[in-house]
């Protein structure tokens, strides 16, 4: 590809305006500084080994896991780049007990609130894997002339206007849709810019790869277990026995089984009859991108984001990937 076929990130975004007859610049202005935001990120975890940023913070965030130092980082650089955006009124994320509220002509009377996890898998950093963001957009509900409350961020995931994530891997991709197909944009570090790579992404009908943490499985319930043994069968007609591959990191386990087909599967367990993963800012975004690719998100009952949060931290069992894939697992659990 020449110089001249290249499309930036912020090109992408301004020819898709189009797609929201309602926007004029103000969502194509936020996804640019989430754009901003993440090359922030991705260039302190370029040089994490070398400074003093790696290893736990010596805090807990409102789940009572244990901050690492660069999951304070970038929560506080989104934060900051959501609210100098001005189209912004308020973020909710993982490390924050409360919603975020900006105040001020500026940023106050932004037309959206962000919902975002600002490093999944942070724990990783220290071993060298990969890890990623996840940002969820939405118009708020309240009059623009008041702050934003808890009933903005509480809405539906079928209520989003943009979702996406960004991986920090072997390079750096920021994935997004705005409800019209999913597309990929890899960050070319000669110029600094994120560059379409992957157009109009789509998760194949059916894969070989299932991603659980098989650690838990005795904490399963019995249809998730029945359904990892069919994984595990030999089978050759339907291409099994399947391929385990676990990560830990949701958008790494998510982005692999997007490309190349899969099944991602985090149940309900002993330890977490409710499921770990969180609705509003993991399980609602990844959820959006998916079905946008042709695939399928529920919690084992019912579509992901039909769920109506009721707290900012909600959990929920949670599953999703190649459509196949999901019917076969659905009809052994239910």
């Amino acid at each position: 590809m020449s110089s001249y076929d290249i499309t930036s990130l912020n090109d992408f975004i301004i020819r898709k305006q189009k797609d929201f007859p309602y926007a004029t610049g103000e969502l194509s202005n936020l996804l640019h500084h989430i754009g901003t935001a993440a090359k922030m990120v991705n260039a302190k975890i370029r040089k994490a080994g070398l400074v003093e940023i790696l290893g736990k913070a010596g805090a807990e965030n409102p789940q009572g896991e244990q901050q690492q130092k660069l999951d304070r980082y970038s929560d506080e650089v989104f934060i900051d780049a959501l609210k100098s955006s001005g189209q912004c009124a308020g973020i909710a994320s993982e490390e924050n007990q409360n919603e975020v509220v900006f105040t001020g002509e500026f940023a106050g009377r932004g037309k959206y609130v962000v919902c975002m996890d600002p490093l999944d898998g942070s724990s990783n950093i220290d071993v060298n894997v990969s890890v990623g963001s996840i940002f969820s957009i939405y118009r708020r509900v309240t009059e623009r002339e008041e702050e934003v409350s808890i009933v903005d961020f509480l809405q539906e995931g079928s209520k989003q206007v943009a979702a996406g994530y960004v991986i920090y891997g072997s390079s750096t991709m920021l994935v997004y849709t705005t409800g019209n197909g999913v597309n990929g944009f890899t960050l070319d570090p000669t110029i600094g810019e994120f560059c379409l790579s992957h157009p109009n992404m789509k998760t194949p009908e059916t894969g070989r790869i299932y991603s659980v943490n098989e650690g838990n499985y005795i904490r399963f319930p019995d249809g998730v277990k029945k359904y990892i043994k069919y994984c595990q069968e030999n089978d050759p007609p339907t291409n099994r026995p399947y391929i385990s591959r676990y990560i830990g990191s949701l958008v790494s386990d998510v982005h692999r089984n997007i490309l190349t087909g899969g099944i991602f599967l985090y149940p309900p367990s002993i330890s977490y009859p409710s499921g770990k993963l969180r609705l509003v800012y993991e399980c609602n975004p990844i959820s959006f991108i998916i079905e946008q690719a042709g695939g399928v998100a529920t919690d084992g009952t019912g579509r992901i984001m039909s769920l109506k949060p009721e707290s900012l931290h909600q959990r929920t069992p949670f599953y999703c990937g190649s459509p196949d894939m999901i019917r076969k697992l659905v009809g052994m659990c239910c």
